[in-house]
């Protein structure tokens, strides 16, 4: 029988993994394409052939997704992957209907076949949705495992934005690493914050190999916490995995791809934001987790605010800037800094749209619904320069920065500006430490 034309449907990411686990050096198949969404300037490269393998010399081309039912037809797909996270249901089997009528089968991956094992135990953290509050909860998790006296080795899912050979594996063990390696804003949003709680953090394209580097890293490891990226379920397979639900966007648990997938491998799920959010939508995940996943721990916790000075926001007319993908394909509304903004009693939240340039005009025109919050989007060079001149350009007295790195270290902010920042705070029992602590015991 001849080899299955396939198609990857991707966004820089779960679309790489996934063909390195199932279709690479498979000669069942041949990968004719990917195609790439969600993430600017990504369409137009090669996956090379240093990373593909030996059966494809000339590497794999990358296009757009919008090209998709032409490319099923002039390349002879017989069958397209889905391989990228947080699209709710509709999204998802819309596109599955534009493939079937091209011609072509339409396919997910599931966690069998893409999950590789580790010779240590892991961790995983993922979640439901984009800005659930999983960094945080990855925090903690990393900073309670290092105070039961485990070396933890954080592994990050991908975001190979750049140069795809150099990024096969990455490793972070300080700041100076983030520069070394070119990082974009959304990728020091991730690193940094481990490297400044003293663990080291890989990332990069080849997720085995990334895993063999990290079971064997020079610091020494005693156990591998993944840290999820937007929905997906994780690359490994855990030992324990922690899934975190958002009632701010409650019903999106069980509506959103792959984050029902997550809620239903969890050992345990936090409820997170349970502060802020309506005690109805709250009760409405709690019993969604218990349609699903009955046998889950279930964690109530609330996202902490700190901010650095109040004063910056007080009385000021403010502009607020929030972690880009949790506002593009998370679909928020509301973080850490509008949060800020109303508790701390700023005159006024600034609409920064339509003084927007460049690439985060685009951004505005692509998701509309984002509000009066500007993304922080910086995924290359010239989104880091319009960053920097939409918030020049918005006439504001001061700048709410609500994302995980203190944006004034990249850019140029000619304003005052103070951070702000979430933490996980766990309300009652069962907490994250009392499951850690029980998961401790069977590693030493």
């Amino acid at each position: 029988m001849s080899a299955r034309k396939i198609l990857i449907i991707g966004a820089a990411g779960r679309d790489f993994h996934n063909f390195n686990t199932v279709y690479r050096d498979n000669p069942s198949y041949v990968v004719v394409a990917f195609t790439a969404a969600q993430i600017p300037d990504i369409a137009g490269r090669k996956y090379p052939k240093e990373l593909a393998g030996k059966l494809y010399p000339d590497g794999i081309p990358i296009y757009a997704q919008e090209d998709l039912e032409g490319l099923i037809k002039t390349l002879g797909v017989d069958e397209c992957v889905f391989s990228y996270s947080d699209i709710n249901y509709n999204y998802v089997m819309g596109l599955s209907a534009k493939v079937n009528a091209a011609g072509a089968d339409f396919k997910l991956l599931g966690t069998k076949d893409t999950m590789i094992k580790s010779t240590k135990p892991v961790v995983a953290v993922c979640a439901v949705r984009t800005g659930c509050g999983k960094s945080q909860t990855s925090r903690k998790v990393a900073e309670t495992l290092m105070g039961l006296g485990l070396k933890v080795i954080a592994v990050r899912h991908p975001m190979p934005y750049g140069d795809l050979n150099a990024q096969k594996v990455q490793r972070f063990a300080e700041i100076a690493d983030l520069q070394k390696h070119g990082c974009t804003i959304e990728e020091m949003e991730e690193y940094e914050p481990h490297i400044a709680r003293g663990n080291v953090i890989y990332a990069g394209v080849d997720y085995e190999a990334i895993l063999r580097a990290a079971e064997n890293d020079p610091k020494g490891c005693d156990v591998i916490l993944w840290d999820g990226g937007n929905n997906d379920f994780p690359f490994y397979k855990p030992d324990l995995t922690i899934a975190v639900t958002d009632p701010h966007r409650a019903g999106h648990e069980l509506s959103y791809y792959p984050g029902e997938v997550c809620l239903r491998i969890a050992d345990a799920v936090v409820i997170n934001k349970i502060d802020s959010a309506d005690f109805d939508k709250i009760q409405q995940v709690r019993e969604n987790i218990a349609k699903v996943n009955p046998g889950a721990t279930v964690v109530d916790a609330a996202s902490s605010l700190s901010v650095g000075d109040p004063s910056v926001i007080r009385g000021k007319r403010v502009l607020v800037v929030e972690d880009g993908p949790t506002l593009t394909h998370g679909e928020m509304k509301i973080g850490a800094g509008i949060v800020a903004a109303k508790r701390f009693g700023a005159a006024e939240i600034v609409d920064p749209r339509q003084y927007a340039v460049g690439k985060l005009k685009e951004t505005y025109s692509i998701y509309p619904n984002i509000g009066t919050l500007l993304p922080a989007m910086g995924y290359g060079e010239q989104q880091m320069k319009d960053l920097a001149a939409t918030i020049a350009n918005t006439p504001c007295d001061s700048v709410i920065i609500a994302t995980p790195i203190d944006l004034n270290r990249v850019i140029t902010i000619d304003k005052p500006s103070t951070r702000v920042e979430y933490n996980l705070f766990e309300i009652g029992k069962p907490d994250v430490s009392d499951i850690l602590a029980e998961f401790a015991k069977g590693v030493r």
